[in-house]
């Protein structure tokens, strides 16, 4: 069941998707952390951000909608208290980051650099529920080169991209990552949707639109991860509505290395690891 993606030695191919896991350390109560195949944290920010105004969460028909809005405390929170929580166990740690400005990636992408605790780096081109920053850079190829790129000037570690299902060609900037220097692609991530209440007559989250997660966007993902296996040569992660070891296999026969479970995880803490296990049953 052992890899090796993008030079991250895993004991599985099974990690656990930004925004879904936190820092790791409420789930920690719940299952043991280490033997996920790795923790891909929740987004880190160059300064500490409130999010959105709730309500940002919203069921839907196999399915959620959020609009978290990056909500975190910042790169100096994370450096003295979350990664010494995580290095204290015996998993990879896959920092995710975002930013509204080049300058902001790149200055915190340099931070986490210099921590011998941080295993890989995945740069969030692709959160919709953001004014700035974000899906601006991932839905526009040349934007997405020019970021990377900057990532790539000031770090060793593995470099991954997590690529936004809200454009026309999706292997159009799955390139454009790539020629930057990413190591490594993750996709998908949410999808824009809404929802309305028709008592209501007013939209359901507080900022209108949000991301759609969960089983209802597989089909999506694997045809993206599919697509983009065809197109470049690094090492895919397929993401989106991996519910069952069954999802995450067809996720692999598609062409991804690995995958990320998200939304399964707000329903059962110990999908991941129901995950891995039948995985290695399947296998």
């Amino acid at each position: 069941m052992g890899i090796e993606l993008a030079g991250i030695k895993m004991k599985n191919p099974v990690m656990v998707a930004s925004g879904t896991f936190g820092f790791g350390e409420e789930y920690a109560e719940l299952i043991d952390i280490d033997q996920l195949g790795a923790i891909v944290t929740k987004s880190v920010t160059l300064a500490p951000r409130a999010g959105n105004p709730p309500p940002r969460i919203v069921e839907t028909p196999a399915g959620m909608l959020n609009s978290i809005g990056l909500q975190n405390d910042g790169l100096k929170a994370f450096l003295d208290t979350h990664l010494p929580f995580l290095a204290k166990h015996d998993v990879p740690v896959i920092v995710n980051v975002a930013g509204e400005t080049v300058n902001e990636y790149v200055e915190v992408v340099k931070a986490l650099s210099k921590e011998s605790e941080v295993d890989g780096i995945e740069l969030n081109i692709s959160c919709p529920n953001v004014k700035k920053g974000c899906m601006s850079f991932g839905i526009d190829p040349k934007m997405t080169e020019e970021l990377v790129k900057a990532a790539r000037k000031v770090s060793k570690k593995p470099l991954i991209a997590k690529l936004s299902p809200n454009v026309t060609d999706i292997t159009a900037i799955a390139k454009a990552a790539v020629g930057g220097g990413a190591d490594a692609l993750s996709l998908i991530n949410t999808v824009m949707g809404m929802a309305i209440d028709i008592k209501s007559k007013k939209p359901k989250l507080a900022m209108t639109t949000g991301g759609l997660s969960g089983p209802a966007i597989k089909p999506i993902a694997v045809r993206m991860v599919w697509q983009v296996a065809q197109a470049v040569k690094v090492p895919l992660i397929g993401i989106g509505g991996i519910m069952t070891a069954e999802d995450a296999y067809e996720f692999i026969l598609a062409g991804a290395a690995a995958v990320q479970v998200g939304t399964a995880n707000f329903i059962d803490a110990e999908a991941p690891l129901k995950i891995i296990k039948g995985l290695k049953k399947y296998l």
